[in-house]
């Protein structure tokens, strides 16, 4: 026998789990998940964390609206969070630094002195910061089990190792296939797949929007001296390295950004390299040894703004792809607002600029 659902949400990630929560107190809702277990890809490598510049002024909204719900839950940590510019690019970071506080964000400018006394042993070439005090980091596994369980409270149904092989439309619906053998029948099919977004819809019968997954790549060092646990975020202006401490040692990314087909990503030695060359260029710290690396795919609209909408070519299909790598630190408001538009409810935040309608 078939199973009927009201909707059926394609991935089981943070974007899936967060609308599965959402949607669940008012209608029967389907979560399928082509992996063991949910979170497998991006969700559960990512070095999360909360900062209202990351993504840019048409994300800083949906990061802005989601910062209540995750205080109140105790998802967030204090952190602090430094973006730091070389001789040479004031101009660059002072207008960084306005364009964020006329939309409400704290930040304060910093000169050498002060960036060498939140981050010891910096190289003298890094003369000028925006430093955002209300940077969190956020606990990603526990924020993800909320909503997993959130989503079971309110009824949802989770399917594990269950990937979508063909979704035809029937009757008004849509009947999906699984790899597994099962099948299911739903009235709207939501496109939470991350990385495969794009393939969901070509397997729906749609266009796909141009969802590029790019690689990125994080390592985390032993050095010498360890990282302070005070030490913020710090992130170039130019987007060629952020690194955080983690207990006790050092998370560091190259920022890479490398096409990739949807797959289960692996770190690649040049990127490694890259990412501990940078580091050098930026303090004195010695490299001890690096301890783990990991690589996770993060997913882009053309445009680089999330995707939340109905297909304009099909009303039976929601888009809620796109989310790059603000897509944790937006979940609540995003997922608040998706819902919102499925069940006809009220938007808290603009809708408009996140449409795939726009690239019709």
């Amino acid at each position: 026998m078939t199973e009927r659902y009201d909707i059926a949400v394609v991935g089981a990630g943070m974007a899936g789990a967060s609308l599965a929560a959402a949607l669940a107190p008012q209608a029967r809702v389907l979560l399928l998940e082509a992996e063991e277990r949910p979170g497998y890809h991006a969700t559960g490598r990512s070095a999360a964390f909360w900062t209202e510049s990351y993504g840019g002024p048409a994300v800083q909204p949906l990061t802005t609206a989601s910062g209540p719900f995750l205080a109140a839950h105790g998802f967030l940590t204090p952190r602090g969070a430094l973006t730091i510019a070389r001789a040479g690019q004031e101009a660059e970071v002072e207008a960084f630094a306005a364009r964020f506080a006329a939309l409400g964000v704290a930040v304060d400018m910093l000169d050498g002195p002060a960036i060498a006394a939140r981050v010891p042993g910096i190289r003298s070439a890094w003369t000028r910061g925006a430093y955002e005090p209300d940077c969190r980091d956020i606990d990603v596994a526990k924020l993800h089990q909320h909503y997993l369980a959130a989503a079971r409270r309110g009824g949802a149904e989770l399917w594990c190792s269950a990937r979508l092989t063909t979704a035809r439309r029937d009757g008004g619906g849509w009947r999906l296939d699984l790899a597994d053998g099962r099948h299911a029948r739903a009235a709207l099919l939501v496109d939470a797949a991350g990385a495969w977004a794009d393939g969901v819809a070509e397997l729906a019968g749609l266009r796909p929007l141009g969802i590029a997954p790019l690689r990125r790549t994080v390592v985390q060092l032993r050095t010498t001296p360890p990282p302070s646990p005070r030490l913020p975020l710090v992130l170039d202006l130019s987007e060629t390295f952020y690194f955080k401490p983690e207990s006790g040692r050092l998370w560091l990314s190259p920022h890479d950004e490398t096409p990739s087909p949807p797959c289960d990503a692996a770190p690649e030695e040049i990127d490694v390299a890259r990412a501990i060359e940078r580091l050098g260029e930026v303090v004195e710290w010695q490299v001890e040894r690096v301890e783990h690396r990991w690589a996770g795919l993060r997913s882009f609209a053309p445009d680089r703004l999330p995707v939340y909408g109905f297909d304009p070519a099909c009303p039976a299909f929601f888009w809620f792809a796109g989310q790059g790598g603000f897509g944790i630190q937006t979940a609540p408001a995003a997922a608040a607002l998706a819902a919102a538009l499925i069940t006809g409810g009220a938007a808290a935040i603009d809708p408009a600029p996140y449409s795939p309608a726009r690239f019709r």
